[in-house]
């Protein structure tokens, strides 16, 4: 498939136009102009570019691209390093940030609730259709300690709990992959009974026990391995593409 098509494809499956970024979504360095063979991943890390350019990769997807708001203009020390990868060996380099958390079927978010066997039953910011943060429940009430073995079999690593005031069992559940700890008090005003996301700061702690909520950190990787993968399982069955998953492991 041409590049432009390609482009145009991903931009109708994941709609970046529907919700504000903090970075551009679609086509970030352009490289050939046919695309054969992609290379998926979470980060668009040197590690990820060098088994693109092992694997004679002609395109790499990721969630977690380049040119963030408020970064440096400057293309040097890293940045160079990883641009100069690219453009030496003419790759292209398509990244998806929020509109890839928050599509309903192949999204970071959508791909955990079916991990953890969550029913979605709506956004957490009420009223919000694009809300980046999702909530929904168990067919049965969990425990925690339970609820925390389910994340780290599935997802490969333990995850941290931080135990509600009343470590009260847990039905309804709200999430949001990656950098989501800062949605924990919006849950627990809804009263929900757990809050999931990768990362956790100083005052999440806090909060979850001040607000008799459970909170679960997982990791900003392993919460975001599974959108990306999705989409790339998907260009492979729906369009034929030569797609490879590469996961550089990644602790936090």
């Amino acid at each position: 498939m041409q590049r432009k098509a390609f482009s145009q494809l991903l931009n109708e499956v994941l709609q970046p136009d529907r919700i504000k970024d903090f970075c551009p979504n679609g086509l970030q360095v352009q490289g050939r102009e046919q695309i054969k063979k992609i290379v998926t991943g979470v980060t668009a890390s040197q590690a990820l570019l060098d088994a693109a350019v092992a694997k004679g990769a002609d395109t790499i997807l990721v969630h977690h691209g380049y040119f963030w708001k408020n970064e440096p203009y400057n293309i040097t020390g890293m940045k160079y390093n990883r641009i100069k990868t690219l453009l030496d060996n003419n790759i292209n380099l398509f990244a998806y940030h929020l509109p890839l958390d928050i599509h309903e079927t192949l999204g970071n978010n959508a791909q955990l609730a079916k991990l953890l066997g969550i029913e979605i039953t709506g956004p957490l910011e009420l009223g919000n259709p694009v809300s980046v943060a999702i909530q929904g429940e168990f067919s049965e009430p969990i425990d925690a300690q339970a609820l925390n073995q389910l994340i780290g079999q599935n997802l490969n690593r333990p995850a941290l709990h931080i135990s509600s005031s009343s470590n009260k069992p847990i039905k309804t559940v709200a999430w949001c992959t990656g950098g989501g700890q800062g949605y924990i008090e919006l849950a627990a005003e809804q009263g929900i009974d757990a809050f999931i996301s990768g990362e956790v700061s100083e005052q999440t702690t806090h909060v979850a026990k001040e607000m008799d909520i459970h909170f679960f950190a997982a990791g900003h990787h392993a919460t975001e391995r599974y959108g990306v993968k999705a989409l790339g399982e998907f260009l492979a069955s729906e369009h034929g593409f030569d797609v490879e998953f590469v996961d550089i492991d990644n602790p936090v």
